[in-house]
C-alpha cells in the first residue's frame, strides 16, 4: 500500500510544483516483476491508492485494479524492462520542457546539472501518437545512457532509482529547459565541454536527493 500512496502523492506534487496540469502526466514504480502505475484520466487529487493499476512487466496489456492504467503504460513498462537500474518513471507536460519539445530542440550542457542525466545533453524522442509502440521505441532510443529525454510536441520523461529520485530529476530537467530557453532569447549561452563536465559526472554517483536510509 505504501508504494500506491507514494504514487498518489507524487501525482499531486507534480501539479503543486507546476510540472503538470489537470489530469496530464503519469507515474510508475517497479513492483517486483510488475509495475504500479497511475490510472488514466483521473485528476491527481482524486486518485486513491486502490485506483493505482498493477501490470506485469512481461506479458500483454492486462491490468489489475478498478481503473484503467495510464494510456502511456507502454513506455513506462518498456523503460522498466530495458533499464534494470530504473525503478520509477515520471512523465509530465512541464511547461518549458514542452515548449522546447514543440520547437524540436534538444538541451545541451548549459548547466552542470546536466550531469544528473548521465551525459552532455538531453535528447529529443521523435513524435509519435501517445500510447503507441512507436512512441515507446523512440523514447528508449533517446534515453540510451540517459535518465531522461524530451518527447517531440509532447513533454518529458525521466527514470530514477526510486520515486524520490525520479521526481527530483523531473524538476531538474524542467529547470534545465527553463534556463536553455531563456539563454536562447539573448543569443545563446556557453555550452560546457565534456572536459569541463568530467569531474561533475564522477560526483553524480552520490549527488542529489537521497531516499530515507541512504
Amino acid at each position: 500500500m505504501a508504494a500506491r500512496e507514494d504514487i498518489c502523492a507524487a501525482m499531486v506534487a507534480l501539479v503543486d510544483t507546476g510540472l503538470n496540469r489537470g489530469a496530464s502526466g503519469n507515474v510508475s514504480v517497479r513492483d517486483g516483476d510488475h509495475m504500479l502505475i497511475s490510472p488514466s484520466g483521473i485528476p491527481p487529487r482524486d486518485i486513491t491508492p486502490d485506483q493505482v493499476a498493477r501490470m506485469a512487466l512481461a506479458g500483454d496489456d492486462e491490468w489489475e485494479g478498478p481503473k484503467k492504467p495510464s494510456v502511456e503504460w507502454r513506455f513506462h513498462r518498456d523503460i522498466l524492462n530495458a533499464r534494470p537500474e530504473i525503478n520509477a518513471v515520471v512523465h509530465t507536460h512541464a511547461e518549458w520542457c514542452t515548449v522546447l519539445s514543440i520547437a524540436r530542440r534538444t538541451i545541451p550542457a548549459v548547466h552542470y546539472m546536466i550531469a544528473a542525466f548521465g551525459g552532455p545533453d538531453i535528447r529529443l524522442a521523435p513524435y509519435a501518437t501517445f500510447g503507441t509502440p512507436e512512441l515507446s521505441a523512440g523514447i528508449l532510443t533517446a534515453m540510451e545512457g540517459r535518465a531522461g529525454c524530451l518527447m517531440a510536441n509532447h513533454g518529458m520523461v525521466v527514470g530514477g532509482r526510486d520515486l524520490t529520485h525520479a521526481l527530483w530529476l523531473a524538476n531538474e530537467l524542467e529547470a534545465l529547459a527553463h534556463q536553455h530557453y531563456h539563454t536562447l532569447l539573448i543569443g545563446g549561452g556557453h555550452i560546457l565541454s565534456e572536459a569541463e563536465l568530467e569531474d561533475t559526472f564522477k560526483g553524480f554517483a552520490t549527488y542529489g536527493t537521497q531516499s530515507k536510509g541512504t
